[in-house]
C-alpha cells in the first residue's frame, strides 16, 4: 500500500511540474486587473489541466486533445423545466434546441450559437449553460451547433457546418416558432470567427432571409499580425496567451508548429499584402486610449514565399474575416461585438469595429475593461471560477438580443 501511494506521489509530482513547466512562468497578470489571485488561481487551474493532457499523451495513455475536450466539457448541469430541449441533425449536423416554454403571442427570435475552442475542442455539452441562458434571458429559440471538430474532421469542415445548420434553420425556422427574419447568429472566440464567416457567406443568398444580426464575443479575425497593442500587452494574460493563440491555431489547420517565431514576425506575410492589409490592420485604426499600456510598433522583417505557400490557409476569410474584401463588408448585418481590456484578441475586435462602421454597418458595442478571454464561458461556474466581467458581459449580449 505503501509503494502504493509513493509511485501515485512520483506521478502526480511529475504531472504538476509539467504543468508549471510549460505554463506558469507565461503568466504575466497587469496589475490594472482587480481580480488579480483569482485570475492566477485560474491559470493554476489551466497549468494542471495542460500539463496532465501532455503528460498522458506522453505516457501513451490518451491524447492531449482528448484531456483537454473532456475537462471543457465539465460536470452538466441539473434539468431545467423552463426549457424544454432537444437534440435534431440539421443536414448532417448535430444541433441542441432550446425553447422556453412560456407562452408566447407571436414568433420568437431564433439563435445560432457557435461554440469556441479554436476547431479542435468545445462542444455543445460545454456550452449547455450559456445557450440555455440566453434562451431564458431572451425567450428565444437558441440552438447550439455541435460543428465537427479538428484533427479527425480537418478545417475548414468546422465552417461548413456551421454554414450548413445556419441555412438549414433559415428554411424551417417557423418549425419551430422563429420569425426567419430575426434570426442571430453568436459565438465566442473561435465561435467569434466561425460567426462572422458564415455572416459574410451569407451575404450573397438570395433564396433564404437575411441575417437579422451577428455577435462577436472576443473573436479572433486575423492571423496577419500577431503585434498589435493587444498581443503586446496581453502576451502573458491567462487564459489566452499569445504563444498560445497561435499553437493552437496551427494545430487546427494541421501546420507545424516550426514556422511559429516567423509568424510572429510577420515573414509570412507577403509585401503586396502588407501593403493591401495595411488599411484594414494598421494599429493606427486603433484609439489611441488602447497603446497606453505600452506598445512599440513592430519591426518590418523581409518576408518568405516558402513561409507564405506554407501558411496559405491563415489568409482565408474564413480563418481571418478581417481580410474579406470591400464589396462584402457593407452587405453585412448589424453586429455586437464584445471586446475584453486584457485579451490578446481585443484589437481584432477593435479593428474590425471600425471597418464595419466605415461601411456603414451597425454596432453595438459592449468592451469589458476589466475582461479577459473566456470571461463571459466562465460565468456560469460559480463564485469560485466566475468574474464580474463575464456576468456583465453576459447580461450585455441579453439586452442586445432583447433589441433586436
Amino acid at each position: 500500500m505503501e509503494l502504493l501511494l509513493a509511485i501515485f506521489l512520483v506521478v502526480l509530482t511529475v504531472i504538476v511540474a509539467t504543468a508549471f513547466y510549460y505554463e506558469h512562468p507565461k503568466a504575466e497578470i497587469p496589475r490594472e486587473f482587480t481580480q488579480r489571485k483569482k485570475l492566477y488561481l485560474l491559470h493554476y487551474l489551466l497549468n494542471f489541466g495542460f500539463g496532465l493532457a501532455k503528460f498522458l499523451e506522453k505516457v501513451g495513455l490518451t491524447t492531449e486533445v482528448h484531456v483537454l475536450r473532456v475537462t471543457m466539457d465539465g460536470l452538466p448541469p441539473l434539468k431545467d423545466n423552463r426549457l424544454l430541449i432537444k437534440d435534431l441533425r440539421f443536414e448532417k449536423v448535430q444541433v441542441r434546441i432550446y425553447q422556453p416554454k412560456i407562452p408566447t403571442t407571436g414568433q420568437r427570435r431564433g439563435v445560432l450559437y457557435f461554440h469556441g475552442g479554436v476547431g479542435l475542442f468545445g462542444s455543445i455539452w460545454a456550452y449547455e449553460r450559456t445557450c440555455r441562458y440566453f434562451a431564458r434571458k431572451s425567450n428565444s429559440v437558441v440552438v447550439s451547433v455541435g460543428y465537427r471538430l479538428a484533427p479527425e474532421y480537418p478545417y475548414p469542415a468546422q465552417f461548413e457546418d456551421c454554414l450548413a445548420a445556419t441555412t438549414h434553420f433559415l428554411r424551417t425556422a417557423e418549425d419551430y416558432g422563429v420569425d426567419p427574419t430575426r434570426v442571430v447568429i453568436c459565438g465566442d472566440s473561435s465561435g467569434g470567427t466561425l460567426t462572422a464567416a458564415v455572416a459574410q457567406a451569407m451575404v450573397n443568398r438570395k433564396d433564404l432571409p437575411k441575417l437579422r444580426a451577428q455577435i462577436l464575443i472576443y473573436p479572433f479575425l486575423q492571423g496577419v499580425d500577431f503585434n498589435l497593442p493587444s498581443y503586446q500587452q496581453n502576451k502573458g494574460v491567462p487564459v489566452l496567451l499569445k504563444e498560445r493563440t497561435l499553437i493552437l491555431g496551427l494545430k487546427y489547420l494541421n501546420k507545424d508548429l516550426s514556422v511559429m517565431n516567423e509568424i510572429f514576425k510577420g515573414v509570412h506575410v507577403p509585401e503586396d499584402l502588407q501593403l493591401k492589409y495595411q488599411k484594414w490592420l494598421s494599429p493606427d485604426n486603433i484609439p489611441e486610449e488602447f497603446k497606453t499600456r505600452g506598445y512599440k510598433p513592430r519591426k518590418i522583417y523581409p518576408s518568405s514565399e516558402e513561409l507564405y505557400a506554407k501558411a496559405k490557409p491563415i489568409f482565408d476569410p474564413v480563418f481571418s474575416p478581417l481580410l474579406a474584401e470591400d464589396t462584402v463588408i457593407p452587405q453585412l448585418p448589424e453586429a455586437f461585438i464584445l471586446t475584453c481590456e486584457f485579451d490578446v484578441l481585443r484589437d481584432d475586435g477593435l479593428l474590425y469595429k471600425k471597418r464595419l462602421e466605415d461601411h456603414g454597418v451597425k454596432v453595438t458595442w459592449c468592451h469589458l475593461e476589466d475582461g479577459f478571454h473566456g470571461t463571459v464561458f466562465l460565468a456560469h461556474y460559480g463564485s469560485m471560477l466566475s468574474f464580474q466581467s463575464g456576468n456583465k458581459g453576459l447580461q450585455n449580449v441579453v439586452n442586445f438580443l432583447k433589441s433586436t
